[in-house]
Formats: structure tokens, C-alpha cells, sequence
């Protein structure tokens, strides 16, 4: 990684304001609505209440949301001509990905901590303070995967709207994930082998201590939850590696 690179890059974000907006208030916006507009939210969850788990879930979609929007500038940058700029520099593959995902995790760090401040504000509660700051880090570390992924999709795609169809799938990814809303039968079924399921099972971990909310009320383990965010973070990672070095090769 290299720490100018990085520096550059969190001030030309910066000054992405319309991105960076969608990516911090959206998720806010999201838990807003779904934690306090329809009631029930100061029922009890778990290790505390409704209102914490809905926070966490849109959290760790507004952290998956930051970290897919930043990375996949890549497609932006290639275009204008900086990724030309930067395939100039000795900088190898692997470090232009590692500083592409440091930047989208910064601004991951910010969007799940505005999310956490407002239901702080807004009655979201936990039995101990370990479980606030637990789902906190694994929500911003977890997100990683999703750098992978945005970079990836903005390398393959090579056009402006790669940001869009890479947040349209996450929201895709998100509904069958079991993210939005309780899923149950078949369809949480198949929801667990989906990239969302994992990652926003490991983030509500400590409230819900691994049992869903659907139908049935099934029980996730840790090292289950793993396997999906292990498996998904190496495929995001390879295609994002392979898609940046045929970036290069082109030029």
C-alpha cells in the first residue's frame, strides 16, 4: 500500500460529494424508516432490541454500499485517463488493490458509525457495550469483501454506469441475503449461499447470537458464517486481481 496514494485518493473522494452522500445517508434514511416508522422497534431481540438489530443490518448494507461505490471508481479512473497514471508508477497490482480497499474502508468506518449514532440516538439498545462496539468492527473489517467486489465490477465494465449495476446487484444481494427483510422456507435456504447472508449474519452475531429472524428460527454458527464471507472475499479478490491486471496488459 502506499500512504500518498491513499491520502490522494480520501481527498479526491472528498470531493465526490453526491457519491458520498448516497453512500452516508441512505443507509441512515433506510434505518429510519424500517426501525422506528412501523412500531415494534423497542421489542425485545435478542441481546437487545429491534430497533439495534435493524441499525446493524443497515450499517452493514451502508458499509457494503461505501466500500462497492469507492472501489468501483476504478472504471471512472480508467477513462480519465488516471489509471494510465497510476500503471505508470511502480506501484504493483496487488498494492493499487490494497490501497483502494484502505480508502473504502475509511469511508466505510464513517458510514456505519453515522448509522450506529443515530439509533444511539433513537432508542437502539444493547444488553453491554461490547456488543455495540463488536458489530461496529466486524461491520467496517467485513466490508472489505465488498471493495473487492466494487473494483472488480468497475474494471469489467469500464463505463460509468459500472458504479450503478455494482450497487443495483448489492441491493439485489441484500433483499435475497436476508438483510431487508426476514426470509424463511426455501428462500432462506438459499439466501445463506448468497454474499450478503454471511457478512450481515456475522455483524448481528452478537445481538442475535447466530438465530435468524424468519420462520423457524434457525441457528447460524460463527465458523458457518465464515465459510460464506471466506469463500466470497477470495472470489471478489481474485476477479478484482485478474480484472486489474488486464486493465494493464491493454495499455
Amino acid at each position: 500500500m502506499n500512504p500518498t496514494y491513499i491520502r490522494i485518493e480520501l481527498t479526491r473522494q472528498s470531493r465526490d460529494t453526491g457519491n458520498l452522500m448516497f453512500a452516508l445517508l441512505l443507509p441512515v434514511v433506510m434505518y429510519l424508516l424500517f426501525g422506528n416508522t412501523f412500531g415494534g422497534g423497542g421489542e425485545t431481540a435478542g441481546n437487545g432490541n429491534v430497533r439495534f438489530y435493524v441499525m446493524a443490518s443497515m450499517a452493514a448494507y451502508g458499509a457494503a454500499v461505501a466500500t462497492t461505490g469507492i472501489a468501483g471508481t476504478a472504471a471512472t479512473e480508467s477513462m480519465l485517463g488516471w489509471g494510465r497514471q497510476i500503471a505508470l508508477t511502480p506501484m504493483r497490482p496487488a498494492g493499487f488493490v490494497g490501497s483502494k480497499v484502505t480508502v473504502a474502508l475509511i469511508v466505510a468506518a464513517v458510514a456505519a458509525g453515522i448509522v450506529f449514532l443515530v439509533g444511539l440516538a433513537t432508542g437502539a439498545q444493547a444488553d453491554a457495550p461490547w456488543i455495540w462496539w463488536t458489530s461496529y468492527g466486524i461491520a467496517v473489517v467485513g466490508s472489505s469483501m465488498f471493495a473487492f467486489y466494487g473494483m472488480a465490477a468497475g474494471l469489467v465494465f469500464k463505463s460509468e454506469t459500472a458504479i450503478g449495476v455494482a450497487s443495483g446487484l448489492l441491493v439485489f444481494f441484500s433483499f435475497f441475503g436476508n438483510v431487508f427483510m426476514p426470509l424463511s422456507g426455501t428462500m432462506l435456504d438459499i439466501a445463506r449461499f448468497t454474499p450478503m447472508y454471511g457478512y450481515t449474519g456475522l455483524v448481528r452475531y452478537p445481538l442475535t447470537e447466530g438465530f435468524a429472524s424468519g420462520g423457524g428460527a434457525v441457528s447460524d454458527t460463527v465458523p458457518t458464517l465464515l465459510a460464506n464471507v471466506v469463500a466470497w472475499t477470495l472470489i471478489f479478490a481474485v476477479a478484482a486481481l485478474l480484472a486489474v491486471r488486464r486493465s494493464r496488459q491493454r495499455r
